[in-house]
């Protein structure tokens, strides 16, 4: 199966379908790729890209199960691919390999006519031909048990390949028609690889002997965790600019350092990492007397991670008295810390120095964050809360909550099934409703979920238990003025790496359903303030400063009681237990805006009267032991977008059924909600040969999906790479498909699109 959900790793770039009109839903992509991009001719002759990935891939053969971002990487790189995505999220067929691919026939079976391009070869010399295509789909059609395959959607539908008219053309036709036919093939392995089992299963993790793009595969050097390409001296196409291109394995949390220390050229980076690039660059334009670059970021640095940053002058005058003081051993420990924390801003300093170097360049990822609601049992089960959960939903402030301060547009994502400027795409979110909290309560009332119903003894008790260590973390709070969780929202956080517990008291100057009193004015300035400082440090929302958490000017005065606004005074109730929810975070560096929305979630839950019981867990485990395993109500994660939602998206929305053992079998669908009628809006949308009509059938499907409320799209993952300002054709692609050989290092002198100079050597040393 091709969909891949994930946190941090890069989306799966496929081609896509179709094209549309101005007039078409699918729009436009929401942000346009970011990569420098500059003519052939500007780009010096020779160097080697150093590119920051998570890790060596474990197998070169994207078709197994523990393939990953890197073995893409590779394979987009090294070998043939029928079909790639331009800037704007539109398939373009690739010339270097195929000069037409369509369907011939359509009765009594689909034909599919490829014609290859006559000069495209494998590295040892071999033309490629219908033999590759052979043994692809017989390694992937499923038939044979000793092939170790992760996915065979569509190859399973072949059933057979011959040669043309001559060498250069391949018939494929099927037993049953295929609409995704354009995603099979890419990428497309020599029969060498695809040939037998074994070096299927083995052959093809380590190395790839044949190749055909414009670069071959030099070395995997698993020691040193790098994978090195080199320019293929059999290529066809325009040659490669780079002389070599090296993936580098380095942990994100690594990547400032690693930019600064000069081991790699360009990397993904988070949010706080982007944001220290930038403060660098505009340290360097002050310096120079240049003009401010692009917004994102605090000028100077502010707010920014950097030792000592936190230390207040009274911090210092003490730290100094007791260095200089009369007691030696806490004054040999003071001036020890002292000289540690110089040291320390030193090294931070010289870091930045360095990072004057590198610019980020920043786009959207063809991926979006979700929330997903477990529907398998407990409250859930009931369609009804599920909507009444995603009626209470504000998507407009989570995106802006994560997206604007990196200067990204905020557009919630309107489909479960495709992203603005795709052909599928359609803003389906009607189906469930907009954000409204008295249809949320009325929803919640209509499931049997009442204000003040009787708890039971065991809940009362917890109750009270959890009151009293809510009264306690609020007075540790105003002690140090800190506190873990979601403040104001009445949530309980846990956090499973410590196994402690602290809960969120209620700020002062604001009623239970965090209304304040001081106006639009101050809501307006609280929504700016706590953006930024969101995209900083991902830290939590001081008083006064939650967005959303005023009443519009008019609102009459609450007849609820301290609820607010007629709001409940806690947690909703039924048979004698409250309505509350166990919500899933990842715990890990990196995931601090995810934090950060969950809890902001959590906050608009409580204002319907239920309550999110947030846990964090580690990375390593929250989806495998998490997700995967149903152990969660509320989750956040993400999906790849698919050019080929038909196929793709089915086993993530697919009814769940019973297995042969007794258990639920819920494919890749770990919300366990379906429904028998987005099952067939599927299977017809797979077996329909008119694009517009397939558009069609995925528009009404995603619009049942939203109407389940198994999970709710919030917006599109946000994609920030650090890049050396001398490197053009690389970035932050978007939908588009590398294109590989254009990338290189500016002449000197040479200007790119954005005006970008060229710092010194083309080809930066090698460490």
């Amino acid at each position: 199966m091709r969909s891949v959900a994930f946190l941090t790793a890069g989306a799966l770039a496929v081609p896509l379908l179709g094209a549309c009109s101005e007039e078409d839903p699918a729009g436009k992509p929401v942000a346009g790729q970011d990569i420098a991009p500059a003519d052939r001719d500007l780009i010096a002759d020779g160097g080697t890209l150093r590119w920051a990935v998570d890790a060596v891939p474990e197998t070169l053969n994207t078709f197994q199960a523990d393939a990953d971002a890197a073995t893409s990487r590779v394979a987009g790189a090294v070998l043939p691919s029928m079909y790639r995505l331009d800037a704007g999220g539109r398939p373009r067929r690739n010339a270097d390999y195929l000069e037409s691919a369509k369907v011939v026939d359509r009765e009594p079976k689909q034909v599919v006519l490829y014609k290859l391009n006559q000069q495209a070869v494998w590295s040892d010399g071999r033309e490629i031909g219908a033999a590759d295509f052979v043994a692809q789909w017989r390694a992937l059609s499923g038939k044979d048990s000793a092939y170790w395959t992760a996915r065979n959607a569509g190859y399973e539908r072949i059933e057979k390949i011959e040669r043309g008219d001559n060498d250069l053309e391949v018939r494929v036709t099927f037993a049953r028609p295929y609409a995704d036919w354009k995603s099979l093939f890419s990428p497309l392995y020599p029969k060498q690889v695809m040939g037998t089992p074994d070096s299927f299963n083995d052959g093809a993790r380590r190395k790839l002997k044949v190749t055909a793009g414009p670069f071959a595969l030099k070395e995997v050097d698993r020691k040193d965790g790098e994978v090195t390409l080199t320019r293929n001296a059999r290529w066809w196409g325009r040659p490669a600019k780079l002389s070599e291109l090296v993936l580098r394995a380095v942990p994100r949390k690594d990547r400032a350092k690693a930019l600064a220390d000069g081991k790699v050229d360009i990397a993904e980076v988070d949010a706080v990492q982007a944001q220290r690039v930038i403060a660098a660059g505009r340290d360097s334009e002050t310096a120079s007397g240049r003009p401010k670059g692009r917004a994102g970021g605090p000028a100077n640095g502010r707010g920014l991670a950097s030792p000592g940053g936190e230390r207040t002058p009274a911090k210092e005058l003490r730290s100094w008295a007791i260095a200089h003081g009369s007691d030696e051993e806490a004054a040999d420990k003071e001036t020890s810390a002292r000289k540690k924390r110089r040291k320390a801003v030193a090294a931070h300093a010289a870091e930045q120095s360095a990072l004057r170097g590198f610019e980020i360049r920043r786009s959207l990822e063809p991926a979006y964050t979700q929330l997903a609601l477990n529907g398998f049992d407990g409250p859930l089960a009931d369609e009804r809360v599920r909507r009444a959960l995603a009626r209470a939903l504000d998507r407009k402030e989570l995106a802006t909550l994560v997206l604007a301060p990196l200067g990204l547009p905020a557009e919630p994502v309107g489909s479960h099934l495709a992203l603005a400027g795709q052909p599928a795409y359609a803003d389906s979110s009607g189906a469930l409703g907009d954000q409204d909290t008295e249809e949320a309560r009325a929803l919640l009332a209509d499931a049997g979920w009442e204000q003040g119903a009787p708890l039971k003894k065991q809940e009362k008790k917890q109750e009270k238990k959890q009151e009293k260590e809510k009264k306690a973390a609020g007075s540790e709070k105003k002690k140090d003025g800190k506190g873990e969780g979601a403040e104001g929202d009445g949530t309980s956080v846990v956090d499973e790496d410590n196994k402690s517990k602290v809960k969120a008291e209620k700020k002062d100057g604001e009623d239970q359903d965090g209304e304040d009193q001081d106006g639009e004015g101050k809501e307006r300035e609280g929504k700016v303030d706590e953006a930024q400082r969101l995209a900083q440090d991902g830290k939590k929302f001081k008083p006064g400063g939650a967005p959303g958490a005023y009443a519009p000017k008019g609102t009459r005065a609450p007849s609820g009681g301290a609820g607010g606004a007629g709001g409940p005074r806690g947690p909703l109730a039924k048979n004698g237990k409250p309505l509350t929810l166990r919500f899933v975070l990842p715990s890990g560096p990196g995931t601090e805006s995810l934090r950060a929305v969950g809890e902001r979630i959590a906050k608009m839950l409580d204002r319907i009267g239920v309550r999110a019981d947030i846990t964090k867990v580690a990375d390593e485990s929250y989806f495998k032991d998490h997700i995967a395993n149903g152990q969660y109500d509320l989750a956040l994660y993400s999906w790849p977008a698919s050019a080929y939602p038909a196929t793709d998206a089915r086993p993530i929305y697919a009814k769940p059924v019973p297995a042969a053992d007794g258990s639920l079998s819920v494919e890749q669908n770990y919300t366990r909600v379906g429904t028998d009628q987005v099952d067939q809006l599927f299977d017809q949308a797979i077996a329909t040969l008119d694009e517009s009509e397939t558009r069609s059938l995925i528009r009404k499907a995603d619009a049942r999906i939203w109407a389940a409320a198994g999970s709710i799209p919030l917006y599109q993952r946000p994609q920030l790479v650090a890049a050396r300002t001398s490197l053009a054709n690389v970035g932050a692609f978007g939908f588009e498909t590398p294109v590989y050989e254009d990338m290189g290092f500016l002449k000197k002198d040479a200007k790119g699109a954005k005006g970008a100079k060229a710092s010194g050597s083309p080809m930066p040393e090698k460490d």
